[in-house]
């Protein structure tokens, strides 16, 4: 299978089940294994393994493989070997306590996601814009009506 078809059918599963901060690595000059690491963040034990599922699904819709999944048990820390392609799936604390960026971050690919927000994995030192969503998840603070226009109309 070529490697920019799994890739694309990899980060299709991953969208579909909402990963957050997509980043996708070129490896092949750091290991002769596979040619391309994908590093996905979920929010929860149970997204976690609902990404890997659907990375699973994409993947055979494509015609490629799945060598092995391991981690689902748990679910803090998800791997999917599509021969080629590995893929980790982690929660947010392990992903920043492991930093697989880090290891084998430095030929990010360029992967233009499906739902308008830009490109993944290009600038993997920089954090997405994750502080502008929080804001709008916030619920707005009611502040009550002031009372004392009110009463000045009353008397």
């Amino acid at each position: 299978m070529d490697i920019r078809k799994l890739q694309r059918a990899i980060v299709d599963g991953l969208e579909d089940v909402k990963a957050q901060d997509i980043r996708v690595f070129n490896t092949s000059h750091l290991t002769e294994l596979f040619d391309r690491v994908v590093v996905a963040s979920g929010t929860s034990n149970r997204q976690t393994k609902a990404l890997a599922n659907s990375v699973r699904e994409k993947v055979k819709e494509a015609g490629g493989d799945i060598i092995s999944t391991e981690g689902e048990d748990i679910g803090e820390w998800v791997l999917v070997d599509c021969g080629d392609a590995v893929v980790h799936i982690l929660q947010p604390a392990l992903r920043q306590y492991y930093n697989l960026e880090e290891i084998w971050g430095d030929k990010p690919v360029r992967v233009k996601l499906t739902a308008n927000t830009g490109f993944v994995g290009a600038r993997p030192s920089e954090p997405m814009d994750d502080e502008d969503e929080d804001e709008e998840a916030a619920p707005a603070v009611k502040k009550p009506a002031r009372k004392s226009a009110a009463r000045k109309a009353a008397k």
